[in-house]
């Protein structure tokens, strides 16, 4: 498959409603990027072309002129089982993501079973300077090291980043509500001892109390260790809260 056929294919699977609406919730991404292809066409699409001959013409045609192409990219490296390979074309894609959705579906297959394999990358990807790869690095701490593999370290570190940037420090507030839900005793002194900046700290208290997996009686208890947000940090949990 060319790519001129693939770009072909991705236009004829065109939604220009879905299109619509994407672009409200794409900031960061120009309106004339994305063509609107709906993530289920998307993720069907990129189980086919990880099995074509020439999906490396593909993944190695970047920076990609969609958006869509950019996940397509994502959910073709999703597929990838060796974890060698996996890697080089994680790190060969990570500084062209430009938006929190093709950050956050980027999922490879290859690093469920190689968790220790994969600390490494994650201690540098979030020492990173691009956005989306310190939010990867999150993301990956907070779907593969909060259950069985859990340790103080990894909220520890993620608690050590510092950032004016919006989709980093929402991140980090989505990693410490998910960990007070599935490690509520061992995290929730993060937040008793204010380890996060105010704005951040606030938001990772307002995800857990819409969680459903923290109990009445927690949130009770978190509503209490709120912070008053002042100045610049008022702004923007106002702006933040619409």
């Amino acid at each position: 498959m060319t790519q001129n056929e693939i770009r072909e294919q991705l236009f004829r699977q065109q939604d220009k409603e879905f299109a619509a609406m994407q672009i409200k919730i794409l900031p960061t991404v120009k309106a004339d990027r994305i063509i609107g292809v709906r993530t289920p066409a998307l993720r069907a699409f990129g189980k086919v072309l990880y099995r074509d001959e020439n999906r490396d013409a593909f993944l190695a045609d970047l920076p990609h002129a969609y958006f869509d192409e950019d996940q397509l990219h994502a959910f073709v490296i999703s597929e990838e089982k060796d974890f060698d390979r996996c890697i080089r074309m994680v790190e060969a894609f990570l500084p062209y993501i430009d938006n929190w959705a093709t950050c956050d579906q980027l999922s490879p297959k290859a690093f469920r079973k190689n968790p220790e394999r994969l600390l490494p990358f994650i201690r540098k990807w979030i020492q990173a300077k691009e956005v989306y790869t310190v939010r990867f690095a999150i993301g990956m701490l907070m779907r593969y090291y909060l259950d069985d593999r859990f340790s103080l370290e990894y909220p520890e570190i993620v608690a050590s980043v510092r950032s004016e940037e919006y989709y980093i420090r929402m991140m980090i507030a989505w990693y410490f509500a998910t960990a007070l839900a599935k490690q509520y005793d061992a995290v929730l002194p993060f937040l008793e001892k204010k380890t996060l900046e105010d704005w951040t700290h606030n938001k990772a208290i307002q995800k857990s109390l819409e969680s459903y997996r923290i109990t009445p009686e927690q949130k009770v208890y978190l509503k209490t260790l709120k912070v008053p947000a002042r100045g610049k940090q008022a702004e923007e949990q106002a702006a933040s809260d619409h």
